[in-house]
C-alpha cells in the first residue's frame, strides 16, 4: 500500500458541523474503497497567497491514508463537487508501506497531538476574537457622537446636485 495526503482548503465562514460533515464523507469513501485512514490533521484559518473565489482566508485541512491507488480518484471527485472546498492537492508520501498496524499506531499518536494544538488554537484565535472586539468597541465609544442621522446629509447633497 501507498500513504498518500491530500490537503483541502474549505472556506473560512463555513461551520464546524459542516467541516465535520465534509470529513465523514471522505472518511466514509475512504472505506467504501478498503483504504486506511490515518489522520486528519486541522492546520486551521490561514490566509491565503493570493484571493480563491473572492476569499482572503481559509481553512486548511490535511487527510492522510494508506490505499492502492483507487481512492483518490474518488476523493477528489468529492472535493471537486463540494461548494465549499476552494482547493485541494493529493500528494504520494511514501511508495511502499510495508508495517500498517505501526504506522497506524504513529498517525493515532501524531493525532492526539495535533488535536490538542488545534484546541490550544481555537482558544486562542476565540480570545484574539474577544480582544479586537473589545477594541471595537473601545474606539466606537470614544468617537465623538456619530449617529445614523449623519447619513442624512449626504443624501441631501445628493438631490441638490
Amino acid at each position: 500500500m501507498r500513504e498518500y495526503e491530500t490537503t483541502f482548503i474549505v472556506q473560512p465562514e463555513i461551520s464546524d458541523e459542516g467541516r465535520e460533515a465534509l470529513c465523514q464523507k471522505l472518511d466514509a469513501a475512504l472505506e467504501r474503497e478498503g483504504s486506511v485512514r490515518l489522520l486528519l490533521d486541522d492546520v486551521g484559518k490561514r490566509k491565503l497567497a493570493y484571493e480563491i473565489a473572492k476569499f482572503q482566508k481559509g481553512h486548511y485541512l490535511t487527510l492522510s491514508y494508506l490505499d492502492t491507488g483507487k481512492a483518490v480518484k474518488e476523493l477528489e471527485r468529492l472535493l471537486r463537487l463540494e461548494e465549499s472546498v476552494l482547493r485541494f492537492l493529493t500528494v504520494q508520501v511514501a511508495d511502499d508501506v510495508t508495517d500498517i498496524e505501526a504506522r497506524k499506531t504513529e498517525a493515532a499518536e501524531q493525532e492526539k497531538i495535533r488535536k490538542q494544538r488545534a484546541a490550544e488554537r481555537a482558544a486562542r484565535e476565540a480570545e484574539e476574537e474577544r480582544a479586537r472586539e473589545a477594541a471595537e468597541r473601545e474606539a466606537r465609544a470614544q468617537r465623538p457622537g456619530l449617529s445614523d442621522d449623519d447619513d442624512s446629509d449626504d443624501e441631501s447633497d445628493e438631490d441638490e446636485e
